[in-house]
């Protein structure tokens, strides 16, 4: 077994409200002495903020690439290690899955192998939901701005625009006629394949399917 501590400061955090990282590897060695353990190596993560994953800081991802089974990780506070439920989720999971033991100590202790465990999970899972509810109403929500507002929302270019770095929808002249010319086809009772060979003698390929999408964009 051998035990390692995570500790993090924020920029400008260092000595603020007991967050520095003095007071947290102090924290750090006296529970571990409490619990006859000995500290072997100190993680610590400077100037990272905590809504970055774990994984992606570079102290939590040295940690994670050396524990091993029977390992323990004593950190002062959730919040050094997480931000995010879904991130605390995730990584609670991994530990377990590999038999390390995170123990954090504004919380009472191990918090993936005794009774707190199972209650941090529920909670953590109740929480982990919530966010990625609002996740998906923060995506929805840009989406519907940048649609309002002629936005480019990634995938398959539409035909008769460019998209400018800003991702705005410039039109293009020639395709524009073109989809004119397709509507126009379409009002006299066209079919897809006609439209689309006619597309094609005006140097622009693409199947019935493609111009039955590009008249669902223009018509939707």
């Amino acid at each position: 077994m051998t035990v390692y501590s995570y500790t993090r400061v924020s920029t400008g955090r260092q000595a603020e409200e007991g967050e520095s990282l003095g007071a947290q590897q102090r924290r750090v060695e006296g529970y571990a002495q409490m619990h006859d353990m000995t500290v072997a190596e100190h993680f610590v993560e400077r100037g990272v903020s905590g809504s970055v994953p774990l994984n992606d800081r570079p102290e939590g991802a040295r940690l994670m690439s050396v524990l091993r089974k029977g390992d323990v990780v004593i950190t002062p506070k959730l919040d050094r290690c997480f931000r995010s439920a879904l991130d605390a989720l995730d990584v609670l999971a991994q530990l377990k899955e590999r038999g390390v033991s995170l123990h954090m100590i504004d919380l009472g202790g191990d918090v993936t192998g005794n009774g707190i465990s199972k209650l941090m999970f529920t909670i953590l899972s109740a929480v982990a939901e919530a966010e990625r509810d609002r996740i998906r109403e923060r995506i929805s929500d840009v989406k519907s701005d940048q649609k309002k507002r002629g936005r480019y929302l990634g995938g398959t270019r539409p035909f008769g625009f460019t998209v400018t770095e800003e991702g705005a929808l410039i039109e293009i002249e020639a395709e524009q006629a073109a989809i004119q010319e397709m509507r126009a086809l379409k009002a006299e009772g066209k079919s897809l394949r006609v439209i689309a060979g006619v597309m094609a003698t005006r140097g622009f390929e693409m199947s019935h399917n493609r111009v039955k999408d590009v008249l669902a964009r223009i018509e939707g």
